[in-house]
């Protein structure tokens, strides 16, 4: 799972998911990418399992980005613990997307494979997804 190595503060404050990508919306690296529709916080785990679903659909032939990666903490509660007593602890780290956000990229497959291997990623993300070709 993606974590980061480092973070400048321990705890962040959730923030406004409103408004669209002003970067990292056009396809950079490959020829297909799979672009969010939605404004949504994506935790590593969904990450990684869209990740796997679309490097065993291509059986490890083609190559993959990841242009998101989760650096934002989210804090929990324990169970039946009471009110106050401060924020929680970090339980995970999610990405922030905002719509137009170019989230993985793929090259060395042919369109079909790409577009297959992008819809069963989509299915493992919490937000609707585009399907992109570069021009």
């Amino acid at each position: 799972m993606l974590v980061p190595k480092k973070v400048k503060h321990r705890k962040h404050h959730r923030g406004k998911s409103t408004g669209k990508a002003t970067s990292g919306n056009t396809v950079a690296f490959g020829n297909y990418a799979l672009k969010a529709v939605e404004n949504s916080w994506v935790s590593s785990r969904q990450i990684e399992a869209a990740r796997r679903a679309m490097t065993r659909y291509v059986a490890r032939g083609g190559k993959i980005w990841i242009r998101i990666f989760p650096d934002k903490p989210i804090t929990a509660h324990g169970n039946e613990s009471p009110m106050g007593s401060g924020k929680g602890q970090v339980d995970h780290f999610v990405a922030v997307v905002k719509k137009g956000r170019i989230m993985f990229e793929m090259d060395g497959v042919t369109a079909e494979q790409a577009a297959e291997a992008m819809r069963l990623a989509s299915h493992k993300l919490p937000i609707k997804t585009k399907f992109i070709i570069k021009d």
